[in-house]
């Protein structure tokens, strides 16, 4: 793997506890601005591991963005093949498919239009407004999930 291929920028102590609380609100039901709690199987361990994120729909497709990189929960779904979203009671399976970065633009476009005050910091200079060649550039960075949630 390329050094791109496997970018990953940690949260800082500020970042990790403002999770904290996103998470335990989607997991008590209050959802911020679309906010869900992702449970995905661990790779290594098999126990679930949760975390916050941003569903995110483009063109009537749903999708999980990994702004920071290559993160532990983008290593376990590609083992794992999908996971749960969770806000309070209401928990949604789905199963997940990496989308190729030749498809990505428009997607992180949406993406960081929609989310880009809380993760801009992540897209090394890159935000909505950037041109189509700016964004194609950073798309190994952020792996892209196409999300089909189980009825």
């Amino acid at each position: 793997m390329s050094a791109s291929s496997t970018r990953y920028l940690k949260g800082n102590r500020l970042n990790v506890r403002f999770n904290g609380v996103i998470g335990w609100l989607a997991r008590h039901g209050v959802s911020l601005m679309g906010s869900a709690e992702l449970s995905v199987r661990g790779r290594k361990s098999g126990a679930m591991q949760r975390i916050p994120v941003n569903p995110f729909t483009h063109d009537s497709g749903q999708y999980l963005v990994s702004a920071r990189g290559h993160s532990q929960w983008v290593r376990n779904m590609h083992v794992a093949g999908g996971g749960e979203l969770r806000v309070g009671r209401k928990v949604r399976e789905f199963t997940a498919e990496e989308v190729p970065d030749s498809e990505k633009v428009p997607l992180l476009r949406g993406y960081l239009e929609r989310w880009g005050w809380q993760v801009n910091q992540y897209f090394q200079g890159v935000t909505a407004k950037s041109s189509d060649a700016e964004i194609m550039a950073v798309t190994p960075d952020h792996p892209v999930f196409r999300i089909t949630v189980r009825k």
